[in-house]
């Protein structure tokens, strides 16, 4: 089989394993969404990036001597069809990559990322793909046991944050504005003051 170096030679109406994510050889940054291709039409934004950078700062104060382990992007989180047994590769047909997660249990941590649910995601909204965010991620994250989910967007300055219910689904969204701080359900320790998040 040739060498796939140009994101070109992919059907984007396809369906993909992990495995086969493994022997791309190409630079744009894509994730894969129970076997379909979901692509990062643009380089993220310079506010997406600040946002980005102040949240893994807070973040990193707090879980440099935390027994979880904090992740920012790229960063391949693998979460494999509850159906499937196996965790091979092969069997695994979504990684995604978001911005921030938190993971609890290092026994899911390898070399290559996470497989397995973090216990908190945090993803920042950018043009294009909020829909994406706001839907499909939270349906897949709620599916997968994530037990916190946030979502950052930086143009209207709101955090919304889910809470896992039962096995499988969030609860109702929670909205926080800029004058606000948002504090984790999981982690008592992790308060975030919007102010200083969405400085200008």
């Amino acid at each position: 089989m040739a060498a796939i170096t140009d994101i070109s030679q992919l059907d984007l109406n396809g369906t993909y394993s992990y495995a086969d994510y493994l022997t791309w050889k190409f630079e744009q940054t894509l994730e894969l969404i129970k076997g379909k291709i979901f692509l990062q039409m643009a380089a993220p934004s310079r506010r997406h990036q600040e946002v980005s950078w102040r949240l893994t700062v807070k973040i990193d104060a707090l879980f440099r001597k935390h027994p979880c382990k904090a992740y920012a992007a790229p960063f391949d989180v693998r979460l494999y069809d509850k159906k499937k047994s196996e965790k091979a590769n092969k069997d695994i047909f979504t990684v995604v990559q978001p911005d921030l997660c938190i993971i609890c249990d290092l026994e899911k941590l390898d070399d290559r990322g996470c497989l397995g649910a973090p216990d908190l995601i945090i993803e920042i909204l950018s043009p294009g793909n909020s829909m994406r965010e706001m839907k499909i991620k939270k349906d897949l994250y709620a599916e997968n046991g994530v037990r916190e989910y946030w979502i950052v967007d930086f143009d209207h300055e709101t955090l919304t944050r889910f809470k896992l219910e039962g096995e499988d689904r969030y609860g109702l969204a929670e909205i926080f504005v800029s004058n606000e701080t948002v504090m984790s359900l999981i982690f008592p320790d992790l308060a975030i003051p919007l102010e200083e998040l969405f400085l200008p």
